[in-house]
């Protein structure tokens, strides 16, 4: 057995890097702790969810297909509505049955369109948590869920819902160990954040759609990349600064159309048809990766000034402009380093731990391999106690990872997930979910845990005793009360639940 010292190490780097031990995992990596670590920072970002899920592009297809099962229900119910006034007065008023049956199909499709997209995405969530119950490389999977909530999408808004998987499987896991800004483009120009913060209905006055029809700029994703992505409520920016860098989004939306109308706010397009599938096809005069598209007829035409720099009108490539140089900015070094710091250690880090983090980011222009690297380095990282709190995520998937088991029906994980404060995929502001202790650690909070722990206790099945699995998740964290009470409970469903609530287990 490895001494203490390097159990107790190891420990830290499976519960504090990661999202928990495994049976065998704390001897395993006791005999290099940090390797393991650092052995998890790769060029290709971190591992995606297993699973046959589509892609942005066909995702939009899908959606398409929604929004016109939608659109037909609406006007077919408006049609059928004198109708069906007629029959009521008058039974021989109400004609043939044809358009009533029509409307009701019309609906049947738009909400079958709809439970398939909602069915879709929570089986990927599914995937997501199996992921997280399994893998092998539990720092590169907190690494790639710090980034998520730092660059947060929510599914609290159903058309950005429907893409967050995509959102994180081509925007931020290919990306969290490369360039700051590579995934500060990704993820700003997804579909996902695009219509999560209504980038997509954007139209610039002066634009040509604009001068065709009133129209509104929408400042919501140029205020959100610099209060919470890049550099902070007092980076130093001012109103004007948003409004220019909203006017130079412009433009920024979603590829595919709908019958002549588009995804976005290329609504601006012409008019509707009465299509299917087969008629879908791309509008955008500029497309890139992942679904984005650029649309010139709603771009703020013109050269933009933001934050003291002057940025010539150059179409899509202003707003790419302005981000690049954001990602690259001091202030976005030093807040996004004490978010690491705060996220991984604990509420309130060690002020040298920030400073090497951010001096890490400006020497190597926001390499975020390189930042990991420095983080699994810093003494500061490993120094016991534990000061974080699972969230409740956190807290399910390494009660699988201890149990040896993981998530297999989405029935039970969401709910679980709602009822501890944290539904799937849903933050409730675009600031991501807390975290500080005190945001999860309250007493109805811990109510609600024990119910699932004691739940969870009760379906555990396996030849491993108790005290085994104790010392299997929590290795030289395991303290002498929590082993003691363990040992003692009257009953396995009792000593399992004492192990779930210590707080070794809760805290990491």
């Amino acid at each position: 057995m490895p001494p203490m010292d390097s159990r107790l190490d190891a420990a830290i780097a499976l519960t504090r890097f990661g999202l928990g031990a495994r049976v065998g995992e704390i001897e395993t990596v006791a005999a290099d702790p940090r390797g393991w670590l650092e052995g998890q920072i790769s060029p290709t970002g971190a591992p995606v969810p297993q699973g046959e899920f589509p892609n942005s592009d066909q995702r939009i297809l899908q959606f398409a297909e929604y929004r016109e099962a939608a659109s037909d229900a609406r006007q077919l119910r408006r049609a059928d509505a004198p109708i069906s006034t007629a029959a009521a007065l008058s039974p021989a008023m109400a004609g043939p049955m044809e358009r009533p049956s029509a409307a009701q199909a019309a609906f049947d499709a738009r909400r079958d369109e709809r439970r398939n997209l909602v069915q879709d995405t929570a089986q990927e969530f599914l995937a997501r948590a199996r992921l997280g119950a399994e893998t092998p490389d539990g720092f590169a999977e907190r690494w790639a869920l710090f980034w998520s909530n730092a660059l947060t999408v929510s599914a609290a808004k159903f058309q950005s819902a429907v893409f967050i998987g995509q959102y994180e499987r081509e925007a931020i896991r290919p990306n969290v160990f490369g360039r700051f800004e590579s995934l500060l483009l990704a993820a700003e120009s997804h579909p996902a954040m695009l219509l999560y913060l209504d980038q997509a209905q954007s139209i610039g006055p002066d634009s040509i759609a604009g001068q065709r029809r009133r129209a509104g700029l929408n400042e919501n994703l140029a205020r959100e990349i610099l209060e919470l992505h890049t550099v902070g409520a007092d980076g130093g920016y001012a109103q004007a600064d948003v409004t220019e860098f909203a006017r130079a989004l412009t433009g920024w939306s979603i590829a595919g159309q709908v019958g002549g109308r588009g995804m976005g706010a290329g609504a601006a397009g012409g008019a509707r048809q009465n299509t299917r599938r087969a008629s879908l096809r791309p509008v955008a005069d500029v497309e890139g990766a992942n679904g984005f598209a650029f649309r010139p007829i709603l771009h703020e035409p013109g050269e933009r000034t933001v934050m003291g720099k002057r940025y010539a009108a150059s179409g899509a490539a202003q707003g790419e402009a302005i981000l690049r140089d954001l990602a690259a900015r001091p202030a976005t070094a030093r807040r996004l380093s004490q978010r690491i710091a705060a996220h991984f250690v604990a509420d309130d880090p060690p002020p040298s731990l920030v400073s090497k983090l951010e001096a890490t980011w400006t020497r190597t222009g926001g390499r975020l391999d390189e930042v990991a690297r420095t983080l699994i380095a810093s003494p500061e990282a490993w120094t016991p106690p534990t000061a974080k709190v699972k969230t409740p995520y956190e807290f399910i998937v390494s009660t699988h990872r201890a149990f040896g088991s993981a998530p297999q029906r989405v029935q039970g994980l969401q709910p679980a997930l709602l009822t501890m404060g944290q539904p799937a995929w849903s933050p409730p502001s675009p600031e991501g979910w807390p975290d500080t202790a005190a945001d999860w650690a309250g007493p109805d909070a811990l109510v609600k845990r024990l119910e699932w722990a004691s739940a969870a206790a009760d379906a555990m099945r396996g030849r491993q005793e108790p005290l085994q699995i104790a010392e299997a998740a929590l290795g030289g964290r395991l303290s002498d009360r929590t082993r003691t009470a363990v040992a003692r409970a009257e009953s396995r469903p009792e000593a399992l639940t004492l192990l779930l609530m210590s707080p070794e287990f809760q805290r990491r």
